[in-house]
């Protein structure tokens, strides 16, 4: 489904980017409608390939030269000529042997999120990324934070009234402490 390990043309017109659209591009909206942007109501979305260079062993098996080995997703609300907000994801077989040379550097995987203003503001989140893939298969910490999200939500989501709410329509949606920690 990702396109790993096969051509760049069948990567690039299989159908992850229209999978991908309908969260990304509500994300972007959410954001341009709460920061006030007069964004053309239309979402620019893109896609990238990498390919091996040499074989690469990876998870799903070895991926051989000229076959894909990252993709990326590009997402972006314009105002006129001016890209306003923009969400990218990666996602790399390994950062070596990549044309182009795609990497995560020595960050390491993160999340990254960076607002344009005064002040301007980057923050990196780590930690979300399993240790390995095995670890992964037992417990994945960025599926764990997506949940925890729409479990924490739930509450708010059955006490709102009836019809169609936003996420700005509901209380801050937070976490709770630990049985053994709370009040």
């Amino acid at each position: 489904m990702m396109g790993f390990g096969g051509t760049p043309d069948s990567a690039l017109t299989g159908p992850m980017q229209k999978l991908l659209d309908g969260g990304f591009m509500q994300s972007v909206r959410l954001c341009v409608d709460r920061l006030g942007f007069a964004a053309d109501p239309k979402i620019r979305a893109s896609q990238e390939v990498a390919v091996a260079t040499a074989p690469i062993d990876s998870p799903i098996g070895i991926i051989e030269p000229g076959q894909v080995a990252g993709r990326r997703f590009h997402w972006e609300a314009l105002v006129g000529d001016k890209v306003v907000v923009e969400i990218t994801v990666n996602w790399l077989m390994g950062s070596e042997n990549l044309d182009p040379p795609w990497s995560f550097g020595p960050a390491g995987e993160r999340y990254e999120i960076e607002v344009r203003g005064n002040p301007d503001t980057f923050v990196t989140v780590k930690g979300w990324q399993p240790e390995s893939v095995a670890a992964g298969l037992q417990s994945n910490p960025g599926i764990v934070a997506t949940a925890a999200h729409c479990v924490n939500a739930i509450p708010a989501t059955c006490a709102a009234p009836a019809g169609i709410q936003s996420f700005f329509d509901l209380p801050l949606i937070t976490a709770r402490a630990a049985p053994e920690l709370s009040r």
